[in-house]
């Protein structure tokens, strides 16, 4: 069977150029990732092109799935320690604050993170990067924000790795994550990356957001208060579920494999 055939770096590049010019220049912001955006090339076909069908949530939630706070392990946040052996990669503290638009903590949330191993490799039978499989190391965790609104894990900072869209195509280092409210049906799917990550410019699921200040609120911020001595660096990234300033999320750009 042939290989297909890829696009290279310097025609998504363009793509991805031409596309945000046009926004600045006609005056348009969107803080929003776009559905059909072509330098990602599944994109177009991806997402619902038919009328979405109505449900009663009602019915929907008399049959979902519920929790409470006896059915999170504290342990569950600590992705370090969920085998026999240490993982292998950089060490790392991941915290912030889950607040909606007016700034009041989002209590009780639960929330959870999958990312890649430190080569960049997930724990699942459809990844074939040709990175190792860390046995210490499965890339899940949850945990429940406090009071204030805060939650906290421990883990390890994720590889980039290569997602065939075009030819080179790598994506830059991030960890899923995902939010509940006081239901399944209020599910929320964002992802989190980190700073001067040198791939940011050459990605098109990130700058699918073509607003500059939209897409930097999904970087985190290194925080040396965060860090602790001779164990693990520290990142601090919160979470804005609603308003103009809300986390951006995956909802639009129907990116559940990557």
């Amino acid at each position: 069977m042939p290989e297909p055939v890829l696009a290279p770096q310097a025609d998504v590049d363009a793509e991805m150029a031409a596309i945000t010019g046009a926004y600045e220049q006609a005056g348009v912001v969107e803080t929003q990732p776009r559905r059909d955006y072509a330098p990602y090339r599944s994109s177009l076909l991806r997402h619902p092109t038919k009328s979405l069908h109505h449900a009663d949530p009602e019915t929907i939630e008399l049959w979902a799935p519920c929790f409470g706070p006896t059915d999170v392990d504290p342990l569950e946040a600590d992705l370090t320690v969920q085998h026999t052996g240490e993982p292998i990669g950089e060490r790392m503290v991941v915290t912030g604050r889950v607040t909606d638009g007016e700034g009041r903590p989002v209590r009780h949330q639960l929330v959870e993170i999958w990312q890649a191993n430190a080569g960049g490799r997930y724990v699942h039978k459809r990844d074939q990067h040709p990175a190792a499989v860390d046995p210490n190391f499965t890339g899940v965790g949850r945990c429940l924000t406090d009071g204030d609104g805060w939650y906290r894990f421990t883990t390890i900072k994720p590889g980039p790795y290569p997602w065939k869209n075009h030819r080179n195509a790598w994506r830059p280092a991030h960890i899923h994550f995902s939010m509940f409210g006081t239901e399944f049906t209020q599910r929320v799917v964002t992802q989190m990356y980190f700073p001067g990550d040198p791939l940011f410019a050459l990605d098109p699921i990130f700058r699918s957001i073509v607003d500059p200040a939209a897409r930097a609120r999904l970087v985190a911020s290194y925080d040396h208060d965060v860090t602790t001595h001779e164990w693990a660096t520290g990142y601090r990234w919160d979470i804005v579920l609603t308003g103009s300033n809300r986390t951006l999320t995956e909802t639009d750009t129907e990116d559940g494999d990557h």
